[in-house]
């Protein structure tokens, strides 16, 4: 696929991401029905209508490359595509039963190991990020697009850095050091790597976690703006694995996060 055709697919899907966000607004507003999943974690019928008004867009878009979803996936059946969809339809479903405004709907295109389009949309904020090559990541806010390239909104000297918990181990506060980050944030869901990929915010590490859907749209989203994104002993963080469990993750802005 060339760089055309995934910009054709990435813009396909903007209207897509805008509706499910409204969509997922207006059930929650409606009062949300929720069950709990095998593994514990709570699903509502926002998750179960964002992912299905997601996918058929998707299937519509791109026929004949499956569609691996957080709320659809068989977890027994390994995975062995080259090429295939991650979506997770609402990351953070717990921020987003508990009204709160750090949820995000997510889709990425993994080709090669490497998710190389990816769509996140954040509809309590109205911002959606959506990338589909090497430079070419962009912020949708307040009806205007523009491109976002990492570049550090934090005054000169204040490095911070985003944590998914608010008391880091130690071994993650060992590796925020080496880098002298000066305060930390706790944030939920993929919206962390999109604040990267503004230059809102400078890093992010975290223990191995969570399953390739939850990470990949915002890693192609802040990958795309130019940031460094690796496991934390310095390996490339691919996708594809047949169990779709995610290693560690260090994600930074630029290699020196003061510039």
């Amino acid at each position: 696929m060339n760089k055309e055709n995934l910009k054709k697919i990435a813009e396909g899907l903007i209207d897509t991401f805008n509706n499910a966000g409204k969509e997922s607004i207006k059930l929650y507003n409606e009062g949300l029905k929720i069950t709990i999943k095998e593994d514990k974690s709570p699903v509502s019928n926002g998750d179960l209508k964002v992912n299905e008004i997601i996918s058929k867009k998707i299937s519509e878009l791109t026929p004949n490359i499956p569609i691996i979803s957080e709320e659809t996936v068989d977890l027994k059946v390994k995975n062995k595509s080259k090429i295939f969809w991650l979506i997770d339809p609402i990351d953070g479903t717990k921020e987003y039963i508990a009204g709160k405004d750090e949820y995000t709907l997510n889709a990425a295109l993994v080709i090669n190991s490497v998710p190389v389009v990816g769509l996140v949309g954040v509809p309590k904020k109205n911002r959606l990020f959506f990338s589909y090559a090497q430079g070419e990541s962009y912020l949708m806010e307040e009806n205007k697009t523009k491109k976002i390239s990492c570049k550090k909104k934090q005054p000169k000297g204040k490095v911070v850095a985003l944590s998914s918990v608010f008391k880091p181990s130690d071994m993650i506060l060992n590796k925020l050091k080496q880098h002298n980050v000066t305060s930390i944030v706790k944030m939920a869901s993929s919206y962390k790597f999109c604040v990267i990929a503004t230059g809102e915010y400078d890093i992010y590490a975290a223990k191995e976690r969570a399953n390739e859907w939850d990470y990949a749209a915002g890693h192609a989203v802040a990958q795309n703006a130019g940031a460094i994104i690796k496991t934390l002993d310095d390996k490339p963080f691919l996708y594809g694995k047949e169990d779709y469990r995610n290693p560690s993750l260090l994600i930074k802005r630029a290699e020196n996060l003061n510039d």
